[in-house]
This record gives structure tokens, C-alpha cells and sequence, in this order.
């Protein structure tokens, strides 16, 4: 006989359900990014080792004040790392300023195993940073142009009144804390949370990391000298490219993590097979 609740019905059990959560286009447009985003970021701290220190305003040099540098002091028996941000100095030997290559100590902002091409090479780091860069836009062309056409982000990304109220807003915030993520009918569709934070680094983030990243290019300011002025220097756009981009850095750890704390295959396999599972209340089939 069928298990029977206290009113005399059978229960209503846990089922799976698949539903088609990402497209093709935003699966492979995902994965692209990935491999985009790795290399940049690669390739930039190749060349930022070239002069690892920032300046705000239209120049930047020895003689100026830096906000941000990562340096080496000389010690008895090796070099000595340090990361300085304004007048903060933290020691970072071994991995900032000073690390090990082949079993030697070497003065680099950036370890070697960090870096594309490993070796200190400006030429060959702006050459990779640089396809990867305009890849990583013709990417990000397609995947808008998608989003406004297929109505990606008004179906998907565009939040409610409701969802944006302050109290939504930090009753999602302690939920994410407590490390408890949406079940159900909610499991569908992103929540508030994360339709800002993919809104602010889709039409934030990455345009402003786009533009500070041509800014710093003589060839473009020469064709649009206006991006020096609206900057306020070169060398700002330096600092705004810099902060941009590990902010970015920061997102996709906290988006790993997520992914992983709220089910690494379940969400691994949306992004390669767009199928997505959801357990739900009903009858078993």
C-alpha cells in the first residue's frame, strides 16, 4: 500500500525536472570569454611588469608619486617583495616583487608562472594581450547583439521593482550568506542578485576596461584625443584599467565559488549541455 499523509492523501514527493536554461549562442560565447579572460589577464600582468607602478593624471614616473606599486628591496641573501597601496606596505616575497624561477630568486611584480609568455617579454605579452583583447570583443559583440535580438536580457537580466527593493534585495544577500540558493520554481530564473551584478559587469565593467584599454593606445588617442581628456591622462586610464580588470578577477571567484557551493555538476552541465535540473514538488512520473 502507498504511503498515506495524516489527511489520508499520498504525499507529494520530490521530482527532477530538465529545463533549457542558457542557449547555444551564450554557452559558447561563456567558454570563449573564459579562455579570453584567462589570457588578458595573463598577458596584462606581463605587461604591467614591464613598470609595475600607477599614477593618477597625464604622467607617470620615477620622479612622481605612484598610488600602487609592487617592488623588491635587496636583502642579505635574497630579494624581498612588497606590495604598496598609498601608504600601506605589505610583504609579499614569493609571490609580489620578488619570487623563485628554476630555483633562483628573481625581482618581478608578477611571478613567472603567472604570466604569458613567462620570461620578461613587453613585446610578446602586448602582442597576446592585445588578439586576445579583440577576440574577447568580437565575443562580447556577438553575445549582445543575441541578448537585445533573442530578448536575453529583458526575459533573463532585467529585474523587477520588487526584486530591486532594498528589503529583496538584503533578504537575498543574507540567504547568500547562509549559503542557501534558490530550490523550486525559483531555481528557474536568476535572482536579483545576480541580474545586477551580470548588468553592472556586462554594460559597466567590461566597457570601462574596453575604454581605459584604448585610451592607453597612441594610435587610438591620436584618432580620439577627447578619450585623454575625458580619463583625465594616460596614466589614470592606466589605474581604471588595472582596478576594472581584477575587479572582474573578483567576480569570477565569487561566481566560481557559487557555482560550485550550489551544485557543480548541475550548473557545469547547463553551460555545456544547457540542460539544467531542478527538483520540484509534484508526483513521481
Amino acid at each position: 500500500m502507498a504511503d498515506i499523509d495524516a489527511t489520508g492523501a499520498p504525499p507529494v514527493r520530490p521530482r527532477t525536472i530538465y529545463i533549457r536554461r542558457h542557449s547555444i549562442v551564450t554557452r559558447l560565447t561563456h567558454w570563449l570569454n573564459v579562455l579570453c579572460l584567462s589570457l588578458l589577464l595573463m598577458s596584462g600582468m606581463q605587461i604591467f611588469n614591464a613598470h609595475p607602478s600607477l599614477y593618477w593624471g597625464q604622467y607617470g614616473g620615477d620622479g612622481d608619486p605612484s598610488w600602487l606599486a609592487i617592488s623588491a628591496t635587496d636583502g642579505d641573501t635574497q630579494p624581498y617583495g612588497n606590495f604598496r597601496v598609498g601608504s600601506l606596505t605589505i610583504p609579499t616575497t614569493g609571490l609580489l616583487g620578488a619570487s623563485k624561477e628554476d630555483g633562483q630568486w628573481a625581482e618581478r611584480a608578477f611571478p613567472a608562472w603567472a604570466t604569458i609568455p613567462s620570461y620578461q617579454d613587453l613585446a610578446a605579452g602586448r602582442r597576446w594581450h592585445f588578439f586576445f583583447a579583440w577576440l574577447f570583443v568580437f565575443n562580447g559583440l556577438i553575445y549582445l547583439l543575441y541578448g537585445f535580438i533573442a530578448g536575453h536580457f529583458r526575459r533573463d537580466l532585467a529585474p523587477t521593482g520588487a526584486e530591486i527593493s532594498p528589503h529583496n534585495i538584503w533578504h537575498e544577500i543574507i540567504e547568500h550568506a547562509r549559503l542557501r540558493f534558490p530550490k523550486g520554481e525559483k531555481a528557474k530564473r536568476y535572482n536579483a542578485l545576480q541580474k545586477l551584478t551580470y548588468l553592472i559587469v556586462i554594460f559597466i565593467l567590461l566597457p570601462l576596461m574596453l575604454a581605459t584599454g584604448l585610451t592607453m593606445s597612441p594610435g587610438i588617442d591620436a584618432g580620439y584625443p577627447f578619450l585623454l581628456d575625458f580619463f583625465g591622462g594616460r596614466q589614470t586610464a592606466r589605474g581604471i584599467h588595472f582596478i576594472t580588470a581584477w575587479t572582474i578577477v573578483l567576480f569570477v571567484l565569487v561566481h566560481v565559488a557559487m557555482v560550485i557551493l550550489s551544485g557543480l555538476w548541475n550548473n557545469m552541465r547547463s553551460m555545456v549541455t544547457g540542460r539544467y535540473a531542478i527538483r520540484t514538488e509534484g508526483e513521481d512520473a
